[in-house]
């Protein structure tokens, strides 16, 4: 699936929802608790994730894979820990200001 800025992207196994802030520079998966996000729209079952694989989606945070260059804002929260072609994605810090010296 091709991943373009402004898009939204869902969980089909828990209620994680994502926007794309920038796109990867090329094309990669992005997985949710080990399933595959798709479209909002696609068919969502539900039923939650066997194994979540980490620390749960966090409404309002930015998630970043360095690698790939994809970014993500979560504004659904879930229960899966995200990934971007196997590697996990941590949550992105906020840059340092400058001293004020």
């Amino acid at each position: 699936m091709e991943i373009k800025a402004g898009q939204r992207l869902a969980c089909p196994a828990c209620a994680t929802e994502l926007v794309v802030v920038r796109p990867p520079s090329a094309p990669v998966e992005v997985t949710c608790g080990g399933a595959a996000v798709g479209e909002p729209g696609d068919d969502r079952p539900g039923g939650g994730h066997a194994d979540p694989g980490g620390d749960p989606t966090l409404v309002g945070k930015r998630y970043s894979d360095d690698e790939s260059g994809l970014e993500v804002l979560c504004s659904k929260a879930g229960e899966g820990a995200l990934a971007c072609a196997g590697r996990p994605m941590p949550v992105k810090g906020a840059k340092p200001l400058p001293s004020s010296d």
